[in-house]
């Protein structure tokens, strides 16, 4: 019978924390194309106009959008993490505020009813996903 040194634990425990972390990038990746096509069959055209102009919100932008923020998220909580013992906690809060911000520009710009709801199902999707995907254990 053998037994997993303190290294080794906290090597499991990290490389377990990484595969979780970025299974959860692909998982909100996943839950975005899923609110975003949910969008499309109530009606969602995905074009925004603000003061800056139009713009569509298409699969393309959702995804990378995705991704970039998914990392973004990730090295920030890793930071925290690092710089505190409650970091995943001081994470959580500013994870959910993030979310709730992003909500803003959706009623500011220009767009139709069902693109609203498209945007803030995408926006909501994400979080669902990542929120618990980078705090779990």
């Amino acid at each position: 019978m053998s037994t997993i040194t303190a290294p080794a634990a906290t090597a499991a425990t990290t490389g377990s924390r990484v595969r979780t972390r970025a299974l959860g990038i692909v998982g909100a990746v996943a839950a975005a194309l899923v609110a975003w096509g949910i969008g499309a069959l109530i009606g969602a055209d995905y074009w925004i106009t603000d003061s800056m102009g139009s713009a569509r919100v298409d699969i393309t932008a959702t995804i990378g959008t995705t991704v970039v923020l998914g990392l973004l998220g990730w090295g920030v909580l890793a930071l925290a993490e690092k710089v505190s013992r409650h970091g995943r906690t001081a994470w959580t809060v500013l994870a959910v505020v993030v979310t709730a911000a992003s909500l803003v520009p959706i009623v500011l710009v220009e767009a139709t009813t069902p693109t609203r709801v498209g945007l803030t199902l995408v926006h909501l999707a994400v979080a669902a996903v990542l929120i618990p995907a980078y705090t779990r254990h």
